[in-house]
C-alpha cells in the first residue's frame, strides 16, 4: 500500500511538471543571465503544491568558477514583507490582536510628525505603505547606521510628510520595521525567533535566517555585486538588523518554493494549517491605490489596476490577479510572484543590482499560459540601457552648470565642523592635509572627500562605491557665517535633501 502511494504522489509530481514548459522557461532564464550581465542568479517554479524546478546559474562571485544552485543563500530583502504579514496574521488568528488596532495599543512609544496621523495610524496601515511618507523616507536612519530599531524609531516623529494620511502610495521600510515591534509586543517572542518558529521551521525552511551573525553560518552563500559605470564589483553583506521585519531575510529558492507553497496553499503546508484563509484572504485583498504611469499603461496594455496588500503587490495580466514583491538588498535583487488561478509561482534571486529578475516576470509567466508574442527581458533590458545612457547625459548637463574660476567665499578651516539635525544626528567636516573630508557619524561607511565645485557648492565622492557621488551646499547666515549645509547624492533609494545638518 506505501509503493501504491508513494507511485501515485510520483506520477502526480509528473503531471504538475508536464503542465509547464520547464525547458522553455530555463533557457529563456539562460538567455537573460548572458544578455543582462548577472554574475548569479537561482530560480525555483511551483506548480499544484510541488516545487517542479529549482536550479542555479552562473557563479556566487566574480573572478571565480564557485557555481549557484538551487541550495546557494541570498538575501531577499523586501520579500520578507510577507513574511511579517503571515507572523501577524497568525496573531490575528490567535484572537491576540486585530488589524485595526492603534498601533500605540502594542507601541506606545510611536509617533510620527503629525499627532493625527500617530494617533490614528493601525496595524493595517502599517502594511499598506499610506503613511503620508514619501517613498524610501527615513531609510537612511537605519541603513548602515549604528541605530537599533527603538532608536529608528524614535527618530521618525521628525519625518514630514510629503502627502495626507492614507491619500497616496508612499513605500516604507520603518512601518514594517515598527510591524515587527508589533509582533514582539503582541508575542512576548522577538520578531526573529516568531517568523522562526512559527513560519520557517513548520513549513522546513530549514536554511533560511534573519540575524546578520547567522550569515556567517552559511557555506553555500552567494557574494553581493554592485556597479560602478560597466565595472562589477564585489560588496560585503551589509547589516540589515535593525529593519529586520522589513527585510532581513536570507534564503534559498528550495526554501522559497516551500514559502510559495504556503500561500498557494491559502495557510496550509502538507495538511498542516499555518494561517487560516480567512486572514490569507485579508493579506490578498487590496488596500492602497498604486497609480499606473501613461508609459506603463502603454507598455503593459493588460494591465488594468495596481495596488498594494499586506506585503504583496497586486496586479491584472491577461485577466489573472497576479501577486508579486521585489527586493532590493546592497549588491542583491530578488522576485517572487504568484498566479493564485493557475496555483503557478515563482522566485528569482540574484547578486547583483540589475533589472533581469524584474525583467523575466512577465516572460515566465506567459511560458506558463503557452504564450510567446513578447520577449519581455530584451524590451526591459532596451528600456534599463536607454534609462542608462538618460542618467549618463543629465549627469554632463550637470556638470555643464558648473560656474569656473569661482572661490569658496570663505577660507576652508571656516567650513570645518559639526553639523546636526534632529532626524539624523551629527556630520563632521575636517581638513586633512589640505583636503576637505566629511564623515556622517551614524553610517560609519558614509564618508568622503570633497573638492571644490562652484561658489560654496562641493563635489562629494563617497568612499563607499554603492551610492554615486553628489555635491554639498553651504548656506551662508546674513552675518557671512556658515549656518547649513545640503547633502544631495541623486541614487534611486535614499533621499538625503530630508536630512538637516545646522552647524553648531
Amino acid at each position: 500500500m506505501k509503493l501504491f502511494l508513494t507511485l501515485i504522489a510520483f506520477a502526480a509530481s509528473l503531471a504538475a511538471q508536464s503542465s509547464l514548459p520547464l525547458d522553455s522557461m530555463d533557457a529563456y532564464i539562460s538567455r537573460a543571465m548572458i544578455v543582462w550581465g548577472v554574475p548569479g542568479a537561482s530560480v525555483a517554479i511551483v506548480k499544484n503544491d510541488s516545487m517542479v524546478f529549482a536550479k542555479g546559474y552562473g557563479v556566487k562571485r566574480i573572478g571565480t568558477k564557485d557555481s549557484v544552485n538551487s541550495q546557494t543563500s541570498f538575501a531577499i530583502a523586501s520579500l520578507t514583507k510577507s513574511m511579517t504579514a503571515s507572523c501577524l496574521a497568525i496573531l490575528v488568528d490567535e484572537g491576540k490582536m486585530k488589524w485595526d488596532d492603534p498601533v500605540q495599543k502594542y507601541v506606545p512609544e510611536f509617533q510620527l510628525y503629525d499627532a493625527y496621523v500617530t494617533r490614528e495610524m493601525t496595524i493595517r496601515d502599517l502594511l499598506n505603505h499610506r503613511s503620508g511618507l514619501e517613498t524610501f523616507s527615513g531609510d537612511l536612519l537605519w541603513w548602515g547606521t549604528s541605530y537599533d530599531s527603538k532608536e529608528v524609531l524614535r527618530r521618525a516623529r521628525y519625518l514630514k510628510p510629503k502627502s495626507s494620511f492614507r491619500s497616496k502610495y508612499g513605500y516604507q521600510n520603518i512601518m514594517y520595521m515598527t510591524a515587527g515591534l508589533v509582533i514582539e509586543k503582541v508575542s512576548g517572542m522577538s520578531w526573529h525567533e516568531f517568523i522562526r518558529t512559527r513560519i520557517f521551521l513548520p513549513i522546513g525552511m530549514n536554511s533560511t535566517v534573519t540575524k546578520f551573525s547567522d550569515i556567517a553560518t552559511l557555506s553555500n552563500k552567494a557574494t553581493p555585486h554592485s556597479k560602478l559605470g560597466k565595472n562589477l564589483f564585489v560588496v560585503d553583506y551589509r547589516n540589515w538588523d535593525n529593519i529586520a521585519a522589513a527585510g532581513s531575510t536570507i534564503s534559498n529558492v528550495e526554501d522559497m518554493a516551500k514559502y510559495i507553497r504556503l500561500q498557494l496553499g491559502h495557510g496550509a503546508f502538507k495538511g498542516q494549517r499555518i494561517f487560516s484563509e480567512k486572514v490569507q484572504y485579508e493579506m490578498w485583498s487590496p488596500q492602497t491605490l498604486v497609480q499606473i504611469s501613461q508609459f506603463g499603461l502603454q507598455f503593459n496594455p493588460t494591465r488594468h489596476f495596481n495596488t498594494y496588500g499586506f506585503g504583496w503587490g497586486m496586479i491584472d495580466y491577461r485577466g489573472k490577479k497576479i501577486l508579486m514583491h521585489s527586493g532590493g538588498y546592497d549588491g542583491m535583487i530578488s522576485q517572487m510572484v504568484l498566479v493564485p488561478e493557475d496555483n503557478f509561482g515563482f522566485v528569482i534571486l540574484t547578486n547583483s543590482i540589475s533589472s533581469m529578475a524584474s525583467s523575466l516576470i512577465f516572460g515566465l509567466i506567459d511560458r506558463s499560459m503557452g504564450i510567446y508574442d513578447r520577449d519581455w527581458s530584451a524590451e526591459i533590458l532596451k528600456l534599463s540601457k536607454s534609462a542608462e545612457e538618460k542618467e549618463i547625459l543629465e549627469e554632463k548637463k550637470a556638470d555643464s552648470l558648473r560656474v569656473k574660476n569661482t572661490k569658496p567665499s570663505l577660507a576652508l578651516e571656516k567650513y570645518a565642523g559639526t553639523y546636526s539635525g534632529e532626524l539624523y544626528g551629527d556630520a563632521i567636516v575636517v581638513i586633512e592635509k589640505n583636503k576637505m573630508k566629511i564623515k556622517l557619524v551614524p553610517t560609519a561607511s558614509l564618508t568622503g572627500t570633497l573638492t571644490h565645485w562652484h561658489y560654496d557648492t562641493f563635489k562629494i565622492e563617497l568612499d563607499d562605491k554603492n551610492l554615486p557621488s553628489g555635491t554639498v551646499q553651504f548656506l551662508l547666515s546674513p552675518k557671512g557665517e556658515i549656518d547649513e549645509m545640503k547633502i544631495d547624492i541623486p541614487n534611486p533609494d535614499f533621499d538625503f535633501l530630508e536630512l538637516t545638518f545646522k552647524k553648531k
